[in-house]
């Protein structure tokens, strides 16, 4: 694996294990408050804003403290965030951790998933797949993994043809191009 590809792994794992804490938290308030749906979208509202350039470029700001930053976060927010998603804002900002919004959005979803049975399947196709495949992955990958499967689905021109799909740590990869690497790494080998 090339230097630039380990150290974003290592960078990756590390955001992971720094706002792990913090998702499982959120997780236990949204299961205990039964508000699953609504910690998804304000988690995702809050990653969204604090990941956008603009307030990139606000939050870079050096003249501003971490309550400022906090405070400005809540407002681009919104009036709807309620307390404790205003209190969360405040204690990332405090930390310095407001950047870890999107790790923490992503790990909360998988423990939401986890806890609902379900797990998203991202299908990466080189043609548009027909409802017909898109039901047949589905239930083939229910059937593997156990759980209910939601599809996210796109097309990547570049396969040249067949698939691949991602499911939490599982990856299939059955595209062309993948099968054109294994037959020249054979050869040249």
């Amino acid at each position: 694996m090339p230097e630039t590809k380990v150290k974003d792994l290592e960078n990756l794992e590390g955001d992971a294990a720094l706002a792990r804490p913090d998702a499982r938290a959120v997780f236990e308030l949204a299961k205990d408050q039964g508000q699953f749906q609504e910690w998804s979208d304000k988690l995702m509202l809050m990653a969204a804003v604090v990941g956008s350039p603009t307030m990139q470029a606000l939050l870079d700001n050096p003249r501003l403290t971490r309550a400022d930053t906090g405070e400005l976060v809540i407002r681009a927010c919104g009036e709807d965030l309620g307390d404790h998603a205003v209190n969360l804002l405040r204690i990332l900002a405090e930390n310095s951790r407001l950047s870890q919004l999107p790790m923490i959005a992503a790990l909360y979803s998988e423990l939401r998933d986890e806890a609902e049975g379900t797990i998203e399947a991202d299908v990466i196709s080189a043609l548009p797949l027909s409802e017909e495949q898109k039901t047949a992955i589905a239930s083939a990958l229910k059937t593997r993994l156990g759980r209910d499967v939601q599809l996210n689905c796109s097309v990547d021109e570049d396969l040249v043809g067949g698939a691949v799909i991602r499911a939490g740590d599982l990856v299939i990869d059955g595209s062309a191009l993948e099968h054109l690497r294994q037959l020249s790494s054979a050869l040249v080998h």
